[in-house]
């Protein structure tokens, strides 16, 4: 017999529905890797929001696509709308200085990724489509494939192979016209 540590997730996921405390063992298998991507774009308010994506999951096992045995890249791509929907939530509450700095103020999600990544990965950050710079880090900071970040964000892959060479040539341009000006 097959133990849950050699059972795929799509597997693990569907039992959890007539066995709660099944879902432990998709836990226990992405929860390190789902915290570091969420504390690495959040910094202190990652753990919470690596629960949080763990608790969506759990209430939305009953729709989870059996066809998928991996369940990184749903994992991934709700935590990246719990990511959004923190930065959305503490920029309303405040306009950080950092903000007002780089002129970020009319953009939300800038502004608190301004203040979590430093200011100029923040700022050439902010010359990215908020959709290519999800594809982007999720494939940088989540290591996944192409074909799991198109499973995360629900667009084909050619979408995704689009939005991350878009994502990257915006980056490099920015980042070099930043050093060049420095130098």
């Amino acid at each position: 017999m097959l133990t849950s540590l050699e059972l795929p997730d799509a597997t693990i996921i569907a039992a959890s529905v007539k066995d709660p405390p099944a879902f432990a063992a998709v836990f226990d298998r992405h929860w390190a890797e789902i915290h570091r991507y969420c504390v690495s774009r959040a910094q202190g308010a990652g753990e919470d929001l690596a629960a949080e994506t763990f608790r969506v999951a759990f209430d939305q096992r009953r729709r989870y696509d059996a066809r998928y045995p991996d369940a990184r890249p749903w994992l991934y791509g709700i935590a990246t709308n719990t990511l959004r929907r923190h930065f959305r939530t503490t920029a309303r509450r405040a306009v950080p200085l950092i903000s007002r700095a780089l002129g970020f103020e009319d953009d939300a999600l800038g502004r608190v990724e301004a203040q979590a990544l430093g200011p100029d990965l923040a700022v050439a950050l902010q010359t990215v489509a908020s959709t290519d710079r999800d594809a982007l880090l999720l494939h940088a900071w989540a290591d996944l494939t192409y074909t799991e970040i198109a499973h995360a964000t629900g667009v084909p892959v050619g979408t995704v192979r689009s939005r991350i060479h878009r994502a990257r040539t915006l980056l490099r341009a920015h980042l070099e016209e930043t050093r060049d000006e420095r130098a």
